[in-house]
């Protein structure tokens, strides 16, 4: 039998996001209490614990992560979850140039596994995908037989893992798209976390698009 390689152990990190998911406020911000919240995420363990979902592959970093917890705007809208994100102490914010942030739904392609809570797993932050116009980003994602990340698991992952957001390293969200030309973004601005736009045919230097190798549910 091949030697597991070490890694972080996959219950403790479904421990820590839970944990950061409860400390950000989430449920008083959706008006259900903590223990409603750990009802909804805690069928994840199995498919976390039963897999692994590569934990053991290659150490977490800023800009991969082996699986995040994503709760959707079913639970908590995108306007009222963005703002429990933070960076270094500094809560996050919808762009005042995007009021019509809940229009932003998830594109054809993507079929949730549950309404409310699912996991990502094998999660790119697109570093690789700099300088790309999110159109062409989508084209590679797709190619590589993944799939583009969205709003609402954009924010999750910030929530949980907010070391992610990076100056230079920021991430447009393909994978919700409202009809129009435009893409949701995740940036810094003024120290903080912004979910944004940006034109789905235009390039950035320090914006890249996110992705997820699937998704899983209980």
């Amino acid at each position: 039998m091949a030697e597991q390689q070490v890694g972080v152990d996959a219950g403790a990190e479904l421990d820590r996001q839970l944990e950061r998911l409860l400390e950000s406020g989430y449920p008083a911000a959706a008006g259900r209490t903590e223990a409603d919240l750990v009802e909804l995420v805690e069928p994840l363990r199995d498919a976390v614990t039963s897999t692994g979902q590569g934990m053991g592959a290659r150490e977490p970093s800023r800009s991969w992560l082996p699986f995040v917890v994503v709760v959707t705007s079913a639970v908590l809208p995108a306007a009222r979850s963005m703002p429990l994100t933070s960076l270094r102490g500094t809560p996050g914010f919808v762009s005042k140039d995007t009021p019509d942030i809940e229009r932003f739904r998830p594109i054809d392609t993507i079929e949730l596994p549950h309404p409310e809570a699912y996991l990502l797993v094998d999660v790119e932050r697109g570093d690789d995908l700099r300088n790309l116009a999110p159109n062409e980003a989508l084209v590679r994602i797709t190619g590589r037989g993944r799939t583009p990340l969205t709003v609402d698991e954009g924010i999750s992952m910030l929530v949980t893992s907010p070391d992610v957001l990076e100056k230079n390293h920021c991430f447009s969200l393909v994978g919700s798209r409202c009809g129009d030309k435009r893409v949701p973004a995740l940036w810094i601005s003024g120290g903080a976390p912004k979910l944004g736009w940006c034109w789905a045919g235009n390039p950035h230097t320090w914006l890249g698009s996110a992705s997820t190798a699937g998704r899983v549910g209980a």
